[in-house]
């Protein structure tokens, strides 16, 4: 199981917030991917782009935070913030 903390922050503000929980038997980067695809449609966003730094940041500490440039469409927040709560292993 794999549960992850998807937060929309504009001037160090919380705007929104869901977490979703994926129990597949995915593998790691599937269920991260699938999670962040289902946030977005919860939260009515585009999905971001994986930029370098959000994905080392995400591989060093299980949490990253896309920032405006990540995405296409124009966001009214100033960046995403993806965290990692819960993982079995």
């Amino acid at each position: 199981m794999m549960r992850i903390w998807f937060k929309l922050i504009s001037d160090n503000h919380l705007l929104k917030d869901t977490v979703i929980c994926d129990e597949s038997a995915d593998t790691r980067t599937h269920k991260v991917m699938n999670s962040l695809e289902k946030a977005c449609y919860e939260l009515d966003l585009p999905k971001p782009i994986w930029l370098d730094n959000a994905v080392r940041d995400f591989q060093i500490h299980d949490k990253c935070r896309f920032t405006r440039d990540a995405f296409i469409e124009d966001v009214p927040f100033d960046y995403m913030e993806m965290q990692v709560i819960e993982e079995d292993y």
